[in-house]
């Protein structure tokens, strides 16, 4: 038996809808999919299990969290954002970043509009620095970072296929380059190549 949620108005209901074809239209004329992926995963990237705090709660509004040195460059994807927030007021932050997550590829995904009334509040603080991953560290730090959310090696092997989207840039990473020949088609090359890559 699924999971049960709260009913939401037809307003609500109606401004999810406009804003996911808003969002959309944005990722695909402007090839948005790497950006509004790399926010929504640092966005949701930050709960802790133990303590219930961080996650997707439109905290990355505030300078603080974006300033958080794994965030480099994610002002751009917030700035985005702004006018569909301005556009349709009745949703929250934490929806709108959300349902970038569900739309960077531009495809149908059917959720339930009463899950997103779990997101009806923007969380007021930020989460402390230091829960996403750090690529200059090893496997040790991947598996305490992912530990944190509950998630297993099979559950850090999965999320690295987003890898497959976008590049790196060095001013925001320390790192330049694609990880695969085409950064904006999503597809399972990042494996592909991280099979014959050699291990450092």
């Amino acid at each position: 038996m699924g999971k049960s949620y709260p009913a939401v108005s037809e307003e609500y209901q109606k401004a999810v809808e406009k804003s996911n074809r808003t969002l959309r239209g944005l990722i695909a004329d402007k090839n948005y999919s790497p950006l509004m992926l790399r926010l929504a995963w640092h966005s949701v990237g930050t709960y802790d299990v133990v303590s219930k705090t961080g996650g997707p709660f439109g905290t990355m509004r505030f300078p603080t969290e974006l300033a958080h040195g794994a965030n480099n460059g994610l002002d751009i994807s917030v700035r985005l954002l702004e006018p569909i927030k301005k556009q349709f007021p009745i949703l929250t932050y934490a929806v709108i970043c959300s349902c970038s997550l569900y739309f960077w590829m531009g495809l149908h995904v059917k959720f339930g509009f009463g899950a997103l009334s779990l997101l009806s509040h923007d969380k007021p603080e930020p989460p402390v620095e230091g829960r996403l991953p750090d690529a200059s560290k090893g496997s040790d730090h991947l598996r305490d970072v992912f530990g944190h959310m509950g998630l297993s090696d099979q559950d850090i092997v999965a999320l690295s296929g987003g890898h497959t989207l976008g590049r790196c840039h060095k001013e925001r990473s320390g790192f330049e380059g694609a990880w695969t020949s085409n950064p904006l088609i999503f597809d399972n090359s990042y494996f592909k190549v991280s099979l014959h890559r050699p291990i450092l």
